[in-house]
């Protein structure tokens, strides 16, 4: 398998040995690139080590975005082999990378502002020692890890087993991981609630990705916005979250993290964007608790079993959302949301619920009665077309009223004149009258044998003419 090293030569002839290819056409020499650029892409290598680090040192010096994914790094030490003689760098992409073992030799990476963990199976542990070394984190992704609980948070623990006098406080990135898979279960166990780790809050960090893991409580969720207080953007697309309310344990001798009575949104005061896609929320209650966080705008609850039971369709649906949630401007990416489309949807909010029983009335509905007053109910006016209308059917001399369904196509129409005035289908030629335009238009041809009736806006009172073609 290649260094980064060897992967650079291939991909962009950083090497200084000249190669004899005859070629047919002439190109002016060009000296061999001295640097890399910027934005280093090198996902899908098979790379698995650095390099040399001189080498390094001289061609990776202005790289300010790398992308490693998808190759076979699993030592951590390589890692750091690789971006310490990067000092430029603010952006690093080291998906499906197997990473184990301890970090012995970590490195501080003082400039790095976004770090792309997905689908590396990394224990938090380990997700705690690097953030110590990003002290200008911004944004981590941490999506598909298996995670089912959050093992690290700000507040002592209680239960926290003792640890043996030979441990090290390193961080093994494996050694967990059958542990995680036995926790699967919906319900979780004393000792499995106590094994987080009390760590430090990191306010830099204002992005988190957390999609695919299967997270299913609340109280989890809480711990993450404890360790970092300050988060502005939180997507926890594909995660059963049965509910938002951080009081539901099964057992309150396991109320571990002191959440009783506690807000869901408390720990997430700045929290603007959030994506809940696809989670297993089954109650408008946790609608109205995303209504309390103090600065969400952008949410996204598309997929929900909520949805499935609603007797509506997608865009009353909608109404219903807007209604409910007066601060978000941005609703499962659409438009925004301006103050016509609030003011329709919650006046359709409050007649949706006029005819309700007051116990179904959600609080919400007795506060846009204080801003919008008590409304009248809407008329229901049937705009469908009467389904029989009487028209005048007129051949050579004769006339005659007859009832008609205008749902007929005109070929069968056709069809039952056959009866009336003897003369073949295939002989015959319609002409629509309409009584209001006789004079200005004249009769048109009902000449597409599969359109309906209705659609010539057919009413009792108008005539067709039959004519015998040639």
């Amino acid at each position: 398998m290649p260094t980064l090293l060897e992967a650079l030569d291939e991909k962009y002839g950083l090497n200084d040995h000249e190669t004899n290819i005859d070629v047919s056409i002439y190109v002016p020499k060009l000296p061999p690139r001295l640097s890399v650029p910027e934005l280093l892409v090198l996902n899908d290598c098979n790379i698995d080590k650095a390099g040399e680090p001189e080498d390094l040192k001289k061609k990776c010096c202005t790289v300010k975005e790398l992308d490693l994914a998808q190759n076979k790094l699993e030592n951590w030490n390589e890692v750091f082999g690789i971006i310490q003689y990067m000092p430029r760098l603010e952006f690093v992409n080291l998906s499906l990378n197997r990473l184990g073992g301890p970090i012995l030799q970590p490195v501080r990476m003082d400039r790095l502002r976004s770090l792309v963990l997905n689908n590396t199976k990394l224990d938090w542990s380990c997700v705690e020692t690097l953030l110590n070394l990003l002290p200008v984190l911004e944004e981590l992704h941490l999506s598909l890890n298996e995670y089912t609980n959050v093992l690290i948070d700000t507040i002592e623990n209680d239960m926290e087993n003792e640890k043996n006098d030979g441990e090290t406080t390193s961080c093994t990135c494996q050694a967990s991981k059958q542990n995680k898979r036995n926790s699967r279960s919906l319900k979780r166990s004393v000792s499995e609630s106590s094994a987080y780790k009390k760590v430090s809050a990191h306010e830099g960090v204002k992005k988190l990705h957390l999609t695919g893991n299967p997270i299913s409580e609340w109280n989890e969720i809480c711990r993450l916005g404890r360790v970092f207080p300050n988060l502005n953007s939180l997507v926890l697309a594909d995660c059963p979250i049965r509910s938002l309310n951080p009081n539901t344990l099964d057992n309150d001798e396991n109320n571990y993290d002191n959440t009783e009575n506690k807000d869901p949104h408390e720990h997430f005061e700045s929290l603007v964007l959030l994506n809940l896609s696809n989670a297993k929320i089954n109650t408008w209650d946790d609608i109205d608790r995303l209504a309390r966080f103090p600065s969400l705008k952008n949410l996204r609850v598309q997929c929900w079993p909520l949805w499935e039971k609603c007797d509506s369709t997608e865009h009353e649906r909608r109404q219903l959302l807007i209604a409910r949630l007066p601060k978000i401007n941005i609703l499962n990416g659409g438009d925004v949301v301006g103050s016509v489309e609030r003011e329709d949807a919650e006046r359709a909010f409050i007649r949706y619920y006029m005819d309700k029983p007051e116990s179904d009335r959600p609080e919400r509905y007795f506060e846009l009665i204080a801003i919008h007053g008590k409304l009248d109910p809407l008329v229901n006016i049937d705009l469908r077309p009467e389904k029989r209308v009487k028209v005048t059917f007129t051949y050579g001399d004769s006339s005659e009223v007859r009832s008609v369904d205008v749902y007929r196509t005109v070929v069968d129409l056709k069809s039952r004149l056959e009866r009336l005035i003897g003369l073949p289908a295939s002989k015959m030629r319609l002409y629509y009258v309409d009584q209001d335009f006789r004079d200005l238009q004249g009769p048109e041809e009902m000449k597409y044998p599969h359109k309906q009736l209705y659609s010539y806006n057919i009413r009792s009172g108008d005539e067709i003419i039959i004519d015998q073609k040639n």
